[in-house]
């Protein structure tokens, strides 16, 4: 699409848009200040509450790094790789239950399934603080792997069907970065609970799966009576308001199917879009759990005691908080994605050059905080991104979910490469080459999504198609010679 087009397409969509069937078209249109409104309401109303189960689910799968480091290698007898088998099995029934999970989610509501797997996660996470043995963490991790799949593909699918395609990155950041906030909790709840040793006959680290399980418990509860369904039925909104969201995400879906039928499912899995994004998605995977789950260890060997990496934890996930939702942000902003990846993905990769390459603790602190602002922004940009490039509902939930369920596989591969103490090259280095075939899958999806869309704008100019013609692609999704792939 030239510059010219891309400016008239955005001035067409921010134009006041009236909603059929009605009279009084100050009440009915949507101008820049009515969807700005409109956004302040969604975001108040959602945003607040899924960043929350969010922080919850990364809080219960990345308290195993803290635990370790509070004692339960020691007390559980985990010697040579049998703490990192423990984190690896969460990402086996996790990768493999998402893509069920969200088609699960498009057949029920929202506040019934996303609430049932929370209260599901929420007990094993408790009850995980009767595991005394290897055998017994590695059962717990499984089943918490399972009940866990279907919150982040959930939400993310879920805020899809709220927001337009351009303003959905940074709501998604905003959502994500409640996992940098779970790794900055994580550490200050973990120097306060493992202080609780021996109470009730637990280890400290057994009260950190305990009290973390029961706040998880406690909201799931909360969400059957607080999350809403769709923008149709949303009662935080007026008649007016619900139709003019309906509207715009109707014009904004190009009027692409939104109905669930199989073939939208094999169209997902048969597009090679959707295996680049998966791509690019796993080179960043990688580094974001490495982080999760090292983190305070990479710390603990930088020569700082127990207790002090744990709260020297803290300032990385705050820096890759905020770099996440400025990030988001800028690339709503600019309605671009690629590069948004590429940039704190090269950041990243500074960062964990300098944990490769030097042994002074306070120079490789500082790259963990480098690698922490630079990979942390790109989960979400490139979900956005994977949603975007899906056209139609169930298409969408399914590429999202195939994304996030196989990228996370992933998980496997950060649980066993920080091996090698205390400099942990092998693990570096991994990461380092798992961020530069990101860029490289980046650059190419820039390339590939112009080329695609430069041939459908002159396909359309010399067949004559229009918006007009929506209806006779409506099944199509992103084959379709309307659909225009974001860059």
């Amino acid at each position: 699409m030239s510059a010219t087009e891309e400016k008239r397409s955005y001035a067409e969509e921010d134009a006041p848009t009236k909603l059929e069937g009605h009279d009084d078209q100050s009440d009915v249109e949507i101008n820049d200040a009515a969807h700005r409104r409109i956004l302040r309401k969604l975001d108040i109303h959602l945003l607040p509450f899924v960043s929350l189960l969010y922080l919850l689910s990364f809080l219960d799968r990345a308290n195993i790094g803290n635990a370790k480091v509070a004692g339960m290698a020691k007390d559980a007898d985990l010697t040579g790789l049998r703490y990192n088998t423990i984190a690896a099995v969460f990402f086996l029934p996790y990768a493999f239950a998402e893509v069920p999970s969200n088609i699960a989610l498009k057949l029920v509501r929202p506040s019934r399934w996303i609430p049932s797997i929370m209260l599901a996660w929420g007990l094993i996470m408790t009850l995980m603080c009767l595991c005394k043995t290897y055998h017994d963490l590695i059962i717990a991790r499984c089943f918490l792997g399972l009940a866990e799949a279907g919150l982040f593909p959930g939400v993310t699918f879920y805020l899809s069907l709220w927001y337009r395609r351009r303003d959905v990155a940074s709501r998604v950041a905003i959502f994500f970065s409640a996992a940098t906030v779970a790794g900055a909790f994580g550490g200050i709840l973990a120097f306060a609970i493992e202080k609780m040793e021996g109470i009730g006959g637990l280890h400290g680290w057994q009260w950190i799966f305990c009290l973390e399980g029961l706040a998880t418990v406690l909201v799931a509860f909360a969400s059957y009576f607080y999350m809403h369904d769709y923008p149709a039925t949303a009662t935080f909104l007026t008649e007016v308001e619900r139709q003019q969201v309906v509207l715009m995400l109707k014009e904004d879906a190009q009027d692409l199917a939104t109905h669930f039928e199989m073939k939208f499912v094999w169209q997902a899995l048969r597009d090679y879009q959707s295996y680049l994004q998966l791509g690019i998605y796993i080179g960043l995977v990688v580094p974001v759990y490495a982080i999760a789950l090292f983190t305070p260890t990479i710390v603990n060997e930088l020569g700082f005691t127990a207790a002090q990496a744990q709260l020297l934890t803290i300032p990385p996930f705050v820096c890759g908080c905020i770099a996440t939702l400025g990030v988001g942000i800028m690339s709503d902003r600019y309605n671009l994605r690629g590069p948004f990846i590429i940039g704190p993905a090269f950041v990243g990769l500074i960062g964990y050059i300098v944990l490769y390459t030097q042994k002074v603790p306070g120079v490789a602190y500082a790259g963990a905080i480098l690698a922490a602002v630079g990979v942390y922004p790109t989960i979400a940009v490139n979900l956005a991104w994977a949603g975007s490039i899906a056209g139609g509902d169930v298409r969408k939930g399914v590429v999202i979910a195939m994304v996030i369920g196989l990228g996370n596989l992933g998980g496997i591969c950060s649980s066993f490469i920080y091996i090698d103490p205390p400099y942990f090259h092998i693990g570096h280095g991994t990461i380092i080459g798992w961020l530069s075939w990101t860029i490289i899958l980046s650059t190419f999806a820039m390339w590939d999504y112009n080329r695609i869309n430069k041939k459908r704008d002159a396909y359309c100019a010399r067949e004559g198609i229009d918006a007009s013609r929506r209806a006779e692609f409506r099944d199509m999704g992103s084959e379709s010679p309307l659909f225009r792939y974001t860059i």
